[in-house]
């Protein structure tokens, strides 16, 4: 539940395994926005909207590391937890809550 007593509503967008250690695959909402669901090395997901503060390169191209992706564009890097730009780059791309259950991915809209 939510702090105002609602049910939070996830959505299965892919198995954890479909998802490249090291990567990303691309989710579409039915309003055309496009996020990008990470899995790091050890198996934590992130997601963010799909386009670097920057100059709006496709994140789910980047190299992720870490907790971070660098932009494929211009190399700035993004923290999956936060979705901040790291010093001194600034901007903040959106964020979404994600979670994994039964090895299935799921995110919140």
């Amino acid at each position: 539940m939510s702090l105002d007593g609602s049910a939070r509503r996830f959505i299965p967008v892919a198995k954890l395994e479909d998802i490249p250690k090291l990567g990303a695959r691309r989710y579409c909402r039915d309003d055309g926005k496009v996020i990008a669901v990470f899995r790091t090395e050890s198996d934590s997901v992130f997601a963010l909207a799909d386009a670097c503060p920057h100059k709006g390169g496709p994140l789910s191209q980047g190299i992720v590391f870490g907790e971070s992706v660098a932009c494929p564009l211009h190399n700035w890097c993004i923290s999956l937890a936060s979705g901040e730009a790291t010093a001194p780059d600034e901007g903040r791309v959106e964020r979404f809550d994600v979670r994994i259950v039964d090895g299935m991915v799921e995110l919140a809209p």
